[in-house]
């Protein structure tokens, strides 16, 4: 979700061990050790509800179909109703549901075939170590036995469908629900196509289309309207996209169904459009606070919410619950609904808190009597208002095993150990805490852990942590990870190569073992660059107090300014550079040996990527402290040096599909149906991933570098030249010995980000150029050198000493 970008910027793409926590109200109990009437309830109307085996079964030889079609009859896919413990059989695939059987599939493909699924953008599938038809390995005798230790495996954060889907037609979807049977994902949150019910719903009370036009978001911004979060920015939705998304939602759901997954529908948490308010003046309502605007502006922040207290508050909970079962024609019974997700509720009151909850519950039992109420944790590690009381108050408002609670950061910072069980771009991970973390969550004392998942707020990042989080879902016993670290390299590329592992086995113990609890990750220089006055940025072996500055300083451009508001945060490094470049070398050496591997491409990219981007933060360092000891000459050569290693970077980042930004613009206007929606598309597109929300034009959006895309085309064309303007305030400063002007820098940044954002610029959607030789090009400029930043003369910059 998002966070604030001074403070908590984190977990944008990185809440991946999700804990799933059923309300246990009886202290001493496990969950495990008594049932639950409710729970056991629901699981069976989704038996009988479900679809048929035969269409579960087509389900998953569609799947092998589209993902492996030279072997289409070299499996047999069986659903049954009860788990076998031995079979007879060689090729057959059983299971009690068609996602069950395609993770059955996936297993067999990975721990006897060697092959790796991964995203299409994170290298695809290596499939080219599964033997032909007739020479597939045999399993022992009597067939393997995999069973889940707890039966729900999630996926998806609430504002995944604006990071990464806004912009999916029905092709990528069929992928993606294909990778999710593939994972045994059985409960995916299924948003898309939402406003077109709540449109039905608000016709009920005369509410218009262009009543509407100022509550929904723009297609890029709708899972922020959606949590009330702001409202009508990047709006208006026109109403093909409104009857689009609402065809492609039917369709999404067909496909679930037939896997015989579990869908988790919205449900409706008291955000109301102003119109209501005036056709309602008697109803309860509330103004939310300011969400991260620059000046409040009601325009966009502070939505309306219905107080839990007013009937109308159920009404409108039910009747949005049967038109979405009207409109879909089933429902798995079990609706997600944030309360108050990074907003504050207007009292402290439990007795009012536990109102909103019951109310809340009441709406969507009254539209389905068998309603399951699944809401993400999130509130509780990011707002200090949930404090132990208001806590009990919102999840003790509603039946015992009505609620399921999503631990939603909990390789981090699991709320489950301090919380009662709920009372009854970065390379980045903490693969320890996924290897072991559902095992320790669910024989816990008291546990209440129904399943485990993946919340991740943007996808198509980081395949080794979602390769081990997927397969969490399947194991009793915590995984011995140095056998499945050594394993992984030849399973993502294909064959064995001993550097590969080596290069892995250091990846492991660096840059996915995140283990000091901070939040922000990726906050490079390049793609999160500082907005503040140089003196507010501390440098090795000076001054940095300002004060102290202002006092020992002689030149008028030393005058530093107490910048409290604009703290510079330095980004974050947990783990030894020097020990990751030395993998990167060991990447370089044995590319050749897999240089076909797509896979490894991405590998490579991504590795050379993260390598310089801490490189750029060290020179970047450098020249705000050649500039605080006023050295002209070395400030200039290093800015230039610093802007032409972005422009290496963006060609690096070309020569691979999954780091373009061509894909994200193109899908974008793909989804027009006029020149008019493709400019509004676009403009959603390119705002979202840069500046988004409100600024002025000399106050900058407090959600600017919230997304940090490592993408070739935006490295170039804006994060290059915005920081080519701040280099040139640095050395105008210098030039007329006169304080930095962060106003004017600020103005300039400003300018270029909004003409950007409404930019027409077409940029590719295919890779150009060798990611191996690019990579050893770029290793050999800047890292191979001794000391560079150490510079004598005009020599050329390369690897710093802190590297």
């Amino acid at each position: 979700m998002p966070t604030r970008p001074s403070s908590t910027p984190a977990s944008r793409f990185l809440q991946l061990l999700l804990v799933i926590v059923i309300t246990c109200a009886v202290p001493g109990v496990r969950c495990s050790d008594r049932r639950f009437p409710h729970l056991d309830r629901v699981r069976e109307l989704q038996r009988r509800e479900g679809s048929s085996s035969a269409e579960q079964e087509a389900a998953a030889r569609g799947l092998l179909a589209r993902l492996l079609p030279s072997h289409s009859t070299s499996f047999e896919f069986r659903v049954i109703s009860t788990v076998i413990k031995r079979c007879e059989c060689t090729k057959q695939m059983l299971g009690v549901s068609g996602v069950e059987i395609s993770a059955g599939f996936h297993w067999y493909l990975k721990h006897y075939c060697t092959a790796h699924i991964s995203w299409y953008k994170t290298g695809g599938a290596q499939l080219s170590s599964i033997p032909h038809p007739g020479s597939l390995p045999r399993v022992p005798d009597g067939g393997v036995l995999i069973q889940r230790p707890i039966g729900w495996s999630y996926y998806q954060n609430a504002v995944t469908s604006s990071y990464s889907f806004a912009w999916w037609d029905w092709e990528r979807w069929e992928k993606e629900i294909d990778w999710m049977a593939l994972q045994g994902i059985n409960l995916p949150l299924a948003f898309t196509g939402q406003e077109s019910i709540w449109q039905k719903v608000f016709q009920r009370y005369n509410i218009s289309k262009s009543d509407l036009d100022d509550f929904f978001g723009g297609p890029a911004f709708l899972a922020w309207s959606r949590m009330a979060n702001m409202h009508g920015w990047g709006g208006p939705l026109p109403q093909t996209w409104l009857d689009d998304q609402l065809a492609l939602q039917k369709k999404i759901l067909s496909r679930i169904y037939a896997f015989g997954m579990f869908p988790v529908l919205p449900a409706f948490s008291g955000n109301i459009p102003a119109a209501l308010k005036s056709k309602f003046p008697s109803a309860k309502v509330t103004h939310l606070g300011n969400w991260f605007t620059v000046d409040s502006n009601p325009r966009w922040c502070c939505t309306y919410l219905l107080d839990a207290s007013d009937p109308l508050f159920v009404e409108i909970g039910k009747l949005f619950i049967e038109e979405q079962i009207r409109e879909y024609g089933r429902t798995s019974h079990i609706y997600n609904c944030d309360t108050f997700d990074e907003n504050t509720p207007p009292l402290s009151d439990p007795n009012y808190i536990s109102s909103l909850g019951a109310a809340t519950f009441k709406g969507m039992q009254s539209g389905d009597n068998d309603a399951i109420w699944l809401m993400q944790g999130w509130l509780f590690t990011y707002d200090p208002f949930w404090e132990p009381p208001q806590m009990k108050a919102l999840l003790h408002s509603v039946p015992v095993g009505k609620m399921i609670v999503l631990d939603l950061y909990a390789e981090v910072k699991p709320v489950w150990i301090n919380s009662d069980q709920f009372y009854d771009f970065e390379m980045y991970g903490i693969l320890d805490a996924l290897a072991s973390g559902p095992i320790d969550a669910r024989l816990s004392d008291n546990s209440t852990m129904v399943g485990v998942g993946m919340s991740m707020e943007g996808i198509e990042q980081n395949p080794i942590v979602y390769d081990l989080m997927s397969e969490m879902a399947f194991h009793h016993r915590q995984v011995d990870l140095q056998v499945w670290v050594e394993t992984y390299p030849t399973r993502r590329y294909g064959k064995p190569v001993k550097g590969l592992q080596d290069a892995w086995w250091i990846l492991y113990q660096t840059l996915y073992n995140c283990t000091d609890g901070k939040n922000d990750k990726n906050r490079d220089v390049i793609v999160a660059f500082p907005d503040v006055e140089p003196f507010v940025i501390e440098t090795p072996g000076l001054y940095v107090n300002t004060r102290q500055m202002y006092s020992t300083m002689p030149s008028k451009n030393y005058i530093g300014k107490d910048s409290s508001s604009d703290a510079y945060d330095h980004p974050h490094l947990w783990y030894d550079t020097n020990a990751v470049i030395h993998a990167l070398e060991l990447f370089l050496q044995h590319g050749d040996e897999v240089s076909d591997s797509n896979t490894f491409r991405y590998d490579l990219v991504d590795l050379t990527r993260q390598v310089l981007a801490k490189y750029a933060n060290d020179v970047f360092l450098k020249i705000i402290e050649s500039y605080k000891s006023n050295n002209m000459n070395q400030v200039t050569i290093l800015c230039q040096h610093f802007l032409n290693l972005v422009n290496d970077l963006d060609t690096l980042l070309s020569s691979h599909e999954g780091f373009l930004l061509g894909p994200w613009l193109e899908s974008a206007k793909g989804l027009a149906r006029n020149s008019e929606q493709e400019i509004q598309y676009e403009w959603n597109a390119r705002t979202q991933i840069t500046m988004w929300f409100d600024n002025t034009e000399t106050k900058a959006s407090l959600l600017r570098d919230y997304a940090n895309k490592y993408w070739s085309g935006l490295l170039r064309d804006y994060y290059g030249p915005r920081a080519a303007i701040y280099f040139k305030h640095l050395l105008l400063s210098m030039e007329k010995n006169a304080p930095f002007a962060l106003t004017e820098w600020r103005r300039e940044w400003i300018r270029l980000t909004n003409k950007w954002q409404s930019d027409r610029k077409v940029f590719s959607t295919t890779a150009t150029g060798d990611s191996l030789n690019i990579s050893w090009s770029l290793y050999i400029k800047y890292l191979s050198n001794a000391d560079p930043l150490e510079l004598e003369g005009t020599g050329s910059p390369g690897k710093s000493a802190s590297l």
